[in-house]
């Protein structure tokens, strides 16, 4: 599986239904659970982001489709980070000559 962080961000749309956002949060977690892909962490966050999310998933095009599924509904607006695990970082930074 490959490691994602999600930065979230509210629309006004969803700014304006905040506290229907646990419930949104739960549907987010069945779509990507459908795709085969998983929430391993989630945060509301202040400063630049209104919340981050650690997410699975088999692949790009997966995390591609979940997030454009996501934004659909117009609550949100996501930035998407593929995170490379410490053990990738180590063997990307080995193989520089």
């Amino acid at each position: 599986m490959t490691t994602y962080i999600l930065l979230i961000d509210w629309t006004d749309q969803g700014i304006r239904n905040v506290r229907d956002s646990p419930k949104r949060l739960d549907a987010a977690k069945k779509l990507l659970a459908s795709v085969g892909g998983s929430f391993t962490q989630f945060y509301l966050t202040m400063g630049g982001h209104d919340m981050v999310a650690v997410c699975e998933a088999p692949d790009d095009a997966v995390m591609a489709h979940f997030t454009l599924a996501l934004s659909m509904g117009g609550n949100v607006r996501t930035e998407t980070l593929k995170a490379f695990p410490e053990a990738a970082y180590r063997d990307l930074i080995g193989s520089l000559s």
